[in-house]
């Protein structure tokens, strides 16, 4: 199974924002960055590249791909 972690909830902390001010700003709905930062849902690629180019990161730096046993 595979799992992708991501540390957009401390992202949003250091840049002091929402999560419905995150969604507006890359065109998702508030559940859909729940679902993301709760691990229930995996974003796109698209969405991947929009959160990465909003916080100025790469994706690494957000979002870490594991494969569970």
């Amino acid at each position: 199974m595979i799992k992708v972690k991501n540390k957009l909830k401390v992202l949003r902390a250091e840049h002091e924002l929402t999560q419905k001010t995150l969604a507006e700003e890359v065109g998702v709905s508030r559940q859909t960055i729940i679902a993301i930062e709760n691990g229930t849902y995996n974003p796109s690629l698209e969405l991947a590249f929009k959160m990465a180019h909003f916080f100025e990161k790469q994706i690494e730096e957000i979002f870490l791909y594991e494969e569970e046993k």
